[in-house]
């Protein structure tokens, strides 16, 4: 009797000799099995341990996390960077890639990567990672839709042998709850006997030039424990920081969630400090400078909190959490806390005009930057919208400058026509440095201050300029 360690599969000689043994072991390794033994005389045969040396990889989504995963693999072996939008795949195919995490340079090193729109291309792939994005809904529920359908896409591509990876992060359950149905559903095949998956969480940084994907240690996992080895090997080919691979998909899904959960609780402490202190007299900066002095203070600073990881992810976590029956209260309380900055920095700065004697109705306010972080172009979920909508809703008339920004995205996605070049001097009543670009930092105190008229409000957000200089920051 012979069998796969990988999907099962069982056979019997039947008499039919070793020949045609050797025949039927030969067919299922090239289906992608990995090996075969012969129980009755416990001989175990290691005919072909699985990897992916030679198998193309597709990278399914090609946004700030699918590029640089496609420009490093690139660089090695044959690589297909897929994405529905035809656009993107004609901005990267001319070497242009606008969320700017990769070079010009960099994309033309990667010089075993193709591009493509055309579903009939993944057919030539084997190996799948999926890197689509994971956002919320308006009521902060997961919405999966991204996952589903490039589930959809893979599994009509699937053969057997395949397997498919996940780095979209999701909350623990979700590659094998959600995303392998759809797979088995679109092609027909069997969860771990005709293909397989794996999980690891992507950890980019967007605009960090010093963090890039080699240089971060990656999770790896994989759906059985030969799979786990094969995939934790294949991002070994590209991360020089290493490798850590955990003992399932679950484990993996929950680390990645859990990563950006406990920097969201430790920004949601620091905008409660910077809250009571503000109603203290004190400044936030001064006191957790003079904190930091002990050795085992943590180093977070109170701001916005947007993007797409740190101000989602939680939710995913929760959406699981009340799914088992358990009501996070602690994770739910910081993210209560931190939606709330920016109508708090809103309403601070209509306070400090009326206390100013400056009114409200109609004035000028302005915006510095709108992205969810500094030096990079992501406009995705940042709260600085919810500052120009709270400083709406007040009547006053409000212009958003940013020069990182694509000003066309902004409108699309919030509506907002943005300035295109920074305003000239003396124009406006209120003044709010939402976002520490290098730009605004250069501009330094005098020259933001000169944008307003004489006695103006400013509200340094990420306290960028020296204490005293704003009238009033978190």
């Amino acid at each position: 009797m012979g069998g796969c360690r990988l999907c099962g599969w069982m056979m019997y000689a039947d008499g039919r000799g070793w020949a045609w043994l050797w025949q039927a072991v030969t067919d299922r390794i090239k289906l992608g099995c990995y090996w075969f033994y012969d129980s009755p005389n416990a001989i175990f045969l290691d005919l072909l341990p699985m990897n992916f040396s030679d198998s193309t990889i597709a990278i399914i989504g090609l946004g700030y996390v699918g590029l640089p995963l496609a420009v490093e693999f690139g660089k090695h072996r044959p690589v297909l960077g897929f994405d529905i939008n035809q656009a993107r795949v004609e901005e990267l195919q001319a070497g242009r890639d606008h969320t700017l995490e990769c070079s010009a340079e960099e994309l033309r090193a990667a010089r075993h990567l193709r591009y493509s729109h055309q579903l009939q291309d993944l057919m030539a792939c084997q190996v799948f990672i999926v890197t689509v994005p994971t956002p919320v809904d308006q009521a902060n529920r997961p919405d999966l839709t991204p996952l589903i359908k490039a589930s959809q896409t893979v599994g009509a591509a699937l053969k057997r042998g395949d397997v498919v990876v996940y780095e979209s992060t999701v909350f623990p359950g979700a590659t094998e709850e959600v995303c392998v149905p759809e797979l088995e559903r679109a092609s027909g095949l069997k969860f771990n006997q005709d293909f397989f998956c794996g999980y690891s969480p992507e950890r980019i940084n967007p605009g960090d030039k010093e963090h890039r994907l080699p240089s971060i240690k990656k999770v790896t996992s994989g759906s059985t424990p030969e799979v786990a080895d094969a995939v934790n090997a294949l991002y070994a080919q590209i991360i020089t920081a290493g490798t850590h691979k955990a003992s399932s998909i679950k484990v993996a899904e929950a680390a990645k969630v859990i990563e950006n959960t406990q920097r969201d609780i430790n920004i949601a402490l620091m905008n409660e400090l910077s809250l009571i202190f503000a109603r203290l007299g004190i400044d936030t900066l001064e006191v957790l400078q003079a904190a930091g002095t002990k050795w085992n203070f943590l180093p977070f600073r109170p701001g916005l909190v947007g993007g797409h990881c740190i101000g989602v992810d939680p939710y995913y976590l929760t959406h699981k959490a009340q799914e088992v029956g358990y009501h996070p209260d602690v994770i739910l309380a910081g993210r209560r806390v931190n939606d709330n900055m920016a109508a708090h920095v809103a309403d601070a700065t209509i306070k400090l005009m009326l206390r100013k004697g400056i009114p409200v109705l109609g004035s000028k306010v302005l915006v510095l930057g709108l992205t969810f972080k500094e030096n990079c172009p992501d406009v995705r979920n940042t709260k600085v919208v919810d500052i120009v909508r709270t400083l709406q809703r007040y009547n006053a008339q409000v212009d958003v400058f940013d020069p990182w920004i694509d000003a066309r995205e902004a409108e699309h996605e919030y509506g907002l026509q943005c300035l295109k070049a920074i305003p000239g001097p003396g124009q406006y009543a209120a003044i709010i440095l939402a976002v520490g670009h290098r730009q605004f930092v250069e501009l330094g105190e005098s020259g933001i201050k000169a944008l307003g008229e004489s006695g103006a409000v400013l509200f340094d957000v990420k306290s960028i300029l020296p204490l005293g200089a704003a009238d009033g920051r978190l």
